[in-house]
């Protein structure tokens, strides 16, 4: 028994051996076919790999809404709320400048009447008050020194289409007439239903003040 120990010791010894050094040569041979680069070569490495990243434009913000989508927006989510004067006080200019020429065409050949207020006769502040009852559906008070205190006041210099304009012709006489753009005004005068420059010296030399009736 003690021979058959022996014998096998040797045998056994040989095959760990075998192994260690087969373990060892596979070692080697990892190590052998490891890769290893310098920083220089990594960085170019990396770089070009990324060079796509790199170069890549920095997007400008781009908003989700538009101003006016968002105004839009607005006015829809308010709608309940708006009432049927804030919206006939908010009329685009080229709907009043149209409302202005048509009020004109019927009105054209109707002259001076003071205290008038029909086609035989009408006077200007039953003109403006007429012009912003048929074509806004807005109610003005009768006469001029009245219609004054109406609205909001707005420089002469911020004059827009629809806001009223007064005159101070006299020592206690009052004008007024409706701003149309481009410098003119329409209104009753002396000489009937017309439109009229602000820098016409008279008129010019007597104004008075403006109020904005519609936006």
């Amino acid at each position: 028994m003690t021979k058959k120990t022996f014998l096998l010791l040797p045998v056994v010894l040989l095959f760990t051996a075998c192994s260690n050094k087969d373990v060892q040569v596979n070692s080697n041979e990892i190590k052998t076919n490891e890769i290893t680069l310098t920083y220089n070569e990594y960085k170019s490495l990396y770089e070009s790999k990324n060079q796509k990243v790199k170069n890549k434009p920095i997007a400008k913000y781009e908003p989700i809404i538009t101003p006016d989508e968002y105004k839009k927006l607005i006015l829809t989510e308010d709608k309940e709320e708006t009432t049927t004067a804030t919206s006939s006080n908010n009329i685009e200019a080229p709907v009043k400048k149209q409302a202005f020429t048509d009020f004109y065409n019927e009105w054209k050949n109707v002259k001076y009447k003071m205290g008038g207020e029909s086609k035989s006769g009408i006077d200007c502040s039953a003109f403006t008050q007429k012009i912003y009852k048929d074509k806004f559906g807005i109610e003005l008070s009768r006469t001029t020194r009245t219609q004054v205190n109406e609205g909001v006041e707005v420089a002469k210099s911020d004059l827009q289409p629809g806001d009223l304009v007064f005159f101070k012709t006299g020592k206690t006489d009052r004008h007024v007439g409706v701003y149309v753009g481009n410098g003119k005004f329409l209104h009753s005068s002396i000489k009937g239903v017309k439109y009229t420059s602000l820098d016409k010296p008279f008129y010019k030399k007597n104004y008075w003040t403006s109020r904005r009736i519609i936006e």
